[in-house]
C-alpha cells in the first residue's frame, strides 16, 4: 500500500489537484451566475411584492417573451384601423401587467429587469436620481451596428461627446436645413407625380411610404453630417446599413452568449464583412472632407455641418463611431414617424384636409416651407406629437442600477435593469384619459399637456435624451408639409395594419399608400 503523501509527491498529481480545483471553482461561478443569485433576487423581489413570470435556467423569461410576441406578431391588428397597439406590439408587458402589476420582475436570460411605468418613477430614473441608473450595456452586435457614440457610451466619455455635439443640434444651427429637406421632398413628389400620370386614368401612384420615405433622411443626414448634397455619396453606406441591421435585430431578440459572435460562422463572417465595409465608407467620407471642416455650400446659408464640430475634438474613431449613430438613429427615427404620421392622416382624413388647409394658408400652393413658417404649422406639429404618443420609434429604454437604490418602496439591488415600456405609458388612460387609445391631434393644443411630464417621452428623458430630436421633429414637419400641399392620400387595400418591432417600431408589412396629385 502507498502512502498518501505519494500521490501529492508527483507533478501530475499536483496537476490533477489544481484542475479539480478550478472546476469546481468554474462550477460555482457557473451556480452562481444562472441559478443561485436569479433566485436569491427573485426572493428579493418577492419579499417586497413584486413577482413576475419567475426564473427558469439560463433562458430566464426569454422563452415565454418571445412566444408571447411570436403569437401577437401572427395576427394584424383587428379592428384594422386600431391604434390600441400595445397587446400587439409590447405582447409581454401587456400579458404579464394584467397578471403581475404594472410593476413587475422579468428575466431576460440570467438578467433580472424590473418593468415601471409610473410616470413619478420613470422620472426619478431618467431625472431626480439620474446618477444612481445608466444606460445598459448593449447587444455587442447592437453596439457595432449603432456604433460607440452617444448611444452607447457612459461616463466621462458620453459627456465629452455630448458637450462637443450638443451646438450642432441647436434648432438655429438647423434652421438652414429646412430648404435642403423640402427640396428633397420636392424631388420625391415630383417624380411620383410623373409617376401617377404615366398610370393613365385616374392619375394615382402607389407606394410604400416605409421605403419611400427612407430617401429623405438619407439625403439629410449625408448633407447635414459631411456637407455632400449627392445622395449617392452616402448610399452604399446606408444599404450596408440596412442589412447589418436586420442581423443585429435578430440578435437582439435572443439571449446573448458571450464569445458566440466571435465564432466564423456564416453570419459571423457576413457581420464582420459589413462592419468593415461601412467603416472603410464613413473614413472614405471623412478623408475627402475640406481641411477646415466646412463646405462651401453650408458656409453660405450660415450652418455649420456636424463635422465641423467634431474634427476639432475627437478623433477619426471617434468620428466614425458618431457617424454610424448618427445614420441609424437619424434615419430610422423619421423613416418611422413619417410612415405612421401617413398612415394616420391616410386613416383619419378629417384630420389630413384640416392639416393640408393650414399648410396652404400658412405656406401657400406653390412655395417651399421656410424656417419662419414652422412654428405656424400648429396643426401639422399637433399631428407629429400624436404619432409620436400613439407610435414611438422607441418602444421602450432599458437603464441598469448601479448601486443598490430604492425606488418606489423597493430596494433595487446593483445591476438590476429596469425596463420602462414608453409605448405603455403613451397609451395609459390615467394619463391620457379614456381615448388613450384614439388618434385626437387636438390634446397637444396650446392649451393642453400630458398629465405628468413624463407621460410624453419619444425621445427618452433627462440628461441623454434623443440629441437629434430638434432635427427629427424640423425633418418631419417639412416633409409632411410640403406632401400635404400637393397630394390627398389613403391607406392601399393591400395595407395591412401590423406594428411591430425590429428595434424601431415599423409596419411588419410595409404601408402602402395611395397618392392622388391635387
Amino acid at each position: 500500500m502507498w502512502p498518501s503523501s505519494w500521490f501529492w509527491s508527483w507533478p501530475w498529481g499536483w496537476g490533477a489537484a489544481v484542475l479539480v480545483g478550478a472546476a469546481c471553482l468554474c462550477a460555482h461561478a457557473a451556480a452562481e451566475a444562472l441559478w443561485l443569485r436569479p433566485r436569491r433576487l427573485e426572493r428579493h423581489f418577492a419579499r417586497q411584492g413584486v413577482r413576475g413570470p419567475g426564473y427558469s435556467f439560463f433562458v430566464g423569461s426569454s422563452i415565454e417573451l418571445v412566444r408571447l410576441m411570436l403569437d401577437a406578431s401572427s395576427r394584424p391588428m383587428a379592428p384594422p384601423d386600431s391604434h390600441d397597439v400595445l397587446p400587439r406590439v409590447l405582447a409581454f408587458y401587456h400579458h404579464w401587467r394584467k397578471l403581475y402589476g404594472p410593476k413587475h420582475l422579468i428575466w431576460f436570460g440570467t438578467k433580472a429587469r424590473l418593468t415601471i411605468s409610473a410616470p413619478e418613477l420613470v422620472r426619478e430614473v431618467l431625472l431626480t436620481r439620474a446618477e444612481h441608473f445608466d444606460r445598459y450595456e448593449a447587444h455587442p452586435l447592437i453596439c457595432q451596428f449603432e456604433g460607440y457614440g452617444l448611444g452607447n457610451l457612459r461616463g466621462d466619455h458620453w459627456a465629452r461627446h455630448r458637450r462637443v455635439l450638443s451646438p450642432a443640434f441647436h434648432t438655429e444651427n438647423l434652421k438652414p436645413l429646412v430648404p435642403f429637406i423640402a427640396a428633397t421632398m420636392r424631388r420625391m413628389l415630383d417624380e411620383l407625380a410623373a409617376k401617377a400620370v404615366g398610370n393613365g386614368a385616374g392619375g394615382e401612384a402607389e407606394v410604400d411610404v416605409a421605403e419611400w420615405f427612407q430617401r429623405v433622411p438619407q439625403e439629410v443626414i449625408t448633407f447635414a453630417t459631411f456637407g455632400r448634397r449627392n445622395y449617392e455619396d452616402g448610399r452604399v453606406v446606408f444599404e450596408l446599413q440596412d442589412e447589418l441591421a436586420g442581423l443585429a435585430a435578430d440578435a437582439h431578440s435572443k439571449v446573448y452568449i458571450p464569445g458566440y459572435r466571435f465564432l466564423p460562422l456564416r453570419r459571423n463572417l457576413r457581420v464582420w464583412h459589413l462592419v468593415r465595409e461601412i467603416r472603410k465608407g464613413l473614413a472614405a467620407f471623412i478623408a475627402n472632407l475640406p481641411k477646415d471642416g466646412h463646405g462651401d455650400e453650408q458656409r453660405r446659408d450660415g450652418m455649420r455641418d456636424l463635422m465641423s464640430f467634431m474634427t476639432p475634438a475627437m478623433t477619426t474613431e471617434e468620428i466614425i463611431e458618431e457617424s454610424k449613430n448618427f445614420f441609424f438613429a437619424g434615419k430610422e427615427t423619421l423613416v418611422s414617424l413619417l410612415t405612421w404620421a401617413t398612415v394616420a392622416l391616410a386613416m383619419h382624413p378629417e384630420w389630413q384636409d384640416r392639416a393640408r388647409q393650414e399648410v396652404l394658408d400658412v405656406v401657400g400652393r406653390d412655395d417651399l416651407p421656410t424656417k419662419d413658417h414652422l412654428p405656424k404649422l400648429k396643426t401639422v406639429g399637433m399631428i407629429v406629437n400624436e404619432t409620436l404618443r400613439l407610435y414611438p420609434p422607441a418602444v421602450a429604454m432599458i437603464r441598469t442600477a448601479n448601486r443598490d437604490v430604492e425606488l418606489g418602496g423597493c430596494v433595487v439591488p446593483a445591476g438590476t435593469e429596469l425596463l420602462i415600456p414608453i409605448l405603455a405609458v403613451h397609451h395609459d388612460e390615467e394619463h391620457w384619459g379614456a381615448d388613450a387609445a384614439e388618434f385626437n391631434p387636438a390634446r397637444f393644443g396650446d392649451d393642453r399637456r400630458p398629465r405628468h411630464q413624463m407621460a410624453f417621452m419619444p425621445f427618452g428623458g433627462g440628461e441623454r435624451v434623443c440629441i437629434g430630436q430638434n432635427l427629427a421633429l424640423i425633418e418631419a414637419k417639412v416633409a409632411l408639409a410640403v406632401v400635404l400641399q400637393r397630394f390627398a392620400f389613403r391607406l392601399s387595400p393591400a395595407y395591412v395594419h401590423a406594428p411591430r418591432v425590429l428595434m424601431i417600431l415599423n409596419p411588419q408589412y410595409g404601408a402602402p399608400v395611395i397618392f392622388r396629385p391635387l
